[in-house]
């Protein structure tokens, strides 16, 4: 495979569907909080089972900490972004790609019948483009041996 035949499904496949969330109405200190402990530069924003927004540390250090607010006392909802982009499972790591450029974004929800079934971000995408280039060179490497 490579990153444009490799699908966001198969990559989901072998990283894991795991989504981390917070309600809107939460604070950005358990938001960021929540982060820490996942290890995460991002979360999804869910309300009623429905995505209504995705929280990144990038919101926080400009919508937070510069702009003079407490992490306490400041709902989520009032520093997510709102219009979320998302990715199918039949979507390409390029096609991602592409749109995490284009659109100057770090994290992608995967949607499937709009089901949410995973989130994958710039460093997935880019991990999974270099596994493709490591099999395309071996493979190369070994039609050369014969």
């Amino acid at each position: 495979m490579s990153a444009n035949t490799t699908t966001i499904g198969h990559l989901l496949d072998e990283k894991g569907g795991d989504v981390w969330s917070i309600d809107p109405d939460d604070s950005i200190f358990n938001a960021v909080t929540e982060m820490s402990v996942r290890d995460v530069g991002g979360l999804l924003v869910v309300k009623d089972e429905k995505i209504v927004g995705i929280i990144t540390e990038r919101d926080y250090t400009r919508n937070v900490i510069l702009k003079g607010k407490t992490s306490a006392e400041t709902p989520v909802c009032e520093i997510m972004s709102k219009n979320v982009i998302c990715a199918m499972p039949e979507h390409t790591v390029s096609e991602c790609l592409e749109i995490i450029t284009e659109k100057r974004i770090r994290h992608l929800p995967v949607v499937d019948n709009d089901k949410l079934i995973g989130m994958i971000s710039i460093g997935d995408l880019v991990k999974q483009i270099i596994t493709d280039q490591q099999a395309t060179i071996e493979k190369l490497g070994n039609t050369g041996q014969a």
